[in-house]
């Protein structure tokens, strides 16, 4: 959790719809026209309107020199698309493109309509060379060339999405819900806009050709798909969100290297690999989640930054958003978030003024005092969408200048069964003294240059920090771990 505030309703209706309309235009790719779902200067405009809000909500990631590597990078690779080619009508030729890279663990990449394209750090800590990143902003670039997005919008209706209080909507998408909260609709539709398998396929080919035309060593992006299905498989089945789930990424493995073979054999000569340049970018990169921002261990949730901690309800998983802690049971009928209030004064105001709302009922209200905290609660009922009411607990605490609130819910039926666990959560809120917590650092991933021939897992620490697994590095490094590593390999290793 960042210190970034958030209102959240106890329900929400976020409409998903980008009030487009279909509109004949030219697809820069194909050169021919077909409908779309907004003109490119809609296309523009709404890249630029989230841009912001992406932004705001994720943060950009604080390394200038590799904020630039990446962007050049991708400018070259601009280059060559059919944005810029010279029989591409001028207002494609003329758009500019942003390239950013964002403060997040996920391994992802995605591109917003209009020029607007992110990778993660999570991304860059997978990649072993220049000629992958090439590869996987090739293919966002291509995204927006072949104006993907606004096809899309073009065929497929979105209705409205009931977004009850924070519930993790994303999880079970691969998105991460409760920063959804803090968008628009017209960006968490973005967000969550799956791309169909033509159209990705068409990305990869595009990718692979700009790359090819950059002469980087395209084949080398099926290495990196290797690394998604491998990280796939080690969390249960769940592809990552990275470059939409079609076609899955084992396809993608034996695609690329034809593909990249094709341009080959067009007299494209592809030399360029970049892997010491790029493992020089990517030293001393942040890996994983950043525990300042908060973290899980042993059934409380710390918060180094702001020097707090509160238990975790026994049976609920946390996840700890941009804007948001969110807490919930295994069927998700329960759920507990807590946020930052910056738009009330005191815990009162901040209580009372949520209750204010309209299809919000109040059973009572009172002053909160426990663990030396002072602060103000509200129980209420409200009615959902379908018809069905819930019943929630508002605790608003006041602690080193800041207002916290712990909003807690679950059915009418069902919160007597819940009472007690939510009641232990801000009743556990305090201020955090453990030294070694307080001073907890970032895992940050270290080059090291193998002096002696061995099986990967030799070089590993006996102890991996923040519950990284062997695994985990064998991944990054796109390796086996009984996987023999020649002398003077360089290899990256999290330290802490």
């Amino acid at each position: 959790m960042k210190i970034r505030p958030i209102f959240i309703s106890i329900v929400i209706i976020a409409f998903l719809g980008l009030n487009s309309c279909v509109t004949l235009e030219q697809n820069p790719v194909s050169g021919n026209k077909r409908a779309f779902g907004y003109t490119w200067e809609q296309e523009v405009q709404i890249g630029k309107d989230a841009d912001s809000e992406i932004i705001a909500q994720y943060g950009l990631y604080e390394n200038e020199e590799l904020t630039n590597y990446v962007s050049d990078l991708g400018q070259s690779l601009l280059e060559v698309s059919h944005l810029r080619r010279e029989d591409t009508p001028q207002k494609f030729r003329e758009t500019e493109f942003t390239f950013r890279v964002l403060d997040s663990p996920v391994v992802n990449a995605f591109a917003l309509p209009g020029g607007y394209i992110y990778v993660t750090r999570g991304l860059l800590a997978h990649l072993n060379n220049e000629a992958q990143l090439a590869v996987v902003l090739g293919h966002e670039i291509a995204h927006v060339a072949a104006r993907h997005a606004s096809q899309r919008a073009a065929t497929q209706q979105f209705g409205q999405l009931a977004v009850i209080g924070g519930a993790i909507i994303g999880e079970s998408l691969g998105y991460d819900g409760g920063s959804i909260l803090q968008l628009s609709g017209q960006t968490a539709q973005l967000l969550f806009l799956k791309y169909g398998r033509d159209a990705e396929r068409e990305s990869d080919a595009l990718g692979v050709e700009y790359s090819a035309m950059k002469n980087y060593q395209a084949a080398e992006g099926a290495d990196f798909f290797t690394s998604l299905k491998r990280i796939s498989e080690t969390q249960g089945g769940g592809i990552p969100t990275l470059l939409s789930s079609h076609p899955d990424p084992g396809e993608r493995e034996e695609t690329i290297p034809q593909l990249a073979q094709e341009w080959a054999e067009r007299g494209y000569e592809q030399t360029i690999l970049d892997k010491e340049e790029f493992m020089g970018m990517i030293e001393n990169i942040m890996f994983g989640d950043n525990p300042r921002q908060g973290f899980a261990r042993d059934g409380i949730f710390y918060h180094p930054d702001l020097e707090f901690l509160f238990p975790v309800p026994s049976g609920f998983d946390l996840y700890n958003q941009p804007s948001a802690v969110i807490m919930v049971n295994e069927d998700q009928t329960a759920i507990s978030q807590f946020t930052l209030d910056s738009e009330n004064e005191s815990p009162r105001t901040s209580v009372q003024t949520f209750l204010a709302q309209e299809g919000i009922t109040v059973e009572s209200q009172t002053e909160y005092a426990e663990a030396g905290m002072n602060g103000y609660r509200g129980v209420a009922t409200a009615a959902t969408q379908d018809g069905s009411e819930l019943k929630l607990q508002l605790t608003a605490i006041e602690y080193g200048g800041y207002i916290y609130r712990f909003l807690s819910y679950t059915s009418a039926a069902g919160y007597e069964n819940y009472e007690a666990r939510f009641n232990s959560i801000p009743s556990g809120f305090q201020e955090l003294q453990d030294e070694s917590i307080l001073n907890i650092e970032p895992v940050r991933l270290e080059l090291i240059t193998v002096s002696e021939s061995g099986i990967f897992s030799e070089f590993l620490p006996n102890e991996l920090p923040m519950n990284i697994e062997p695994i985990d590095v064998a991944i990054i490094n796109q390796v086996e771990l009984d996987q023999t590593i020649e002398r003077g390999t360089v290899l990256k290793m999290p330290v802490q």
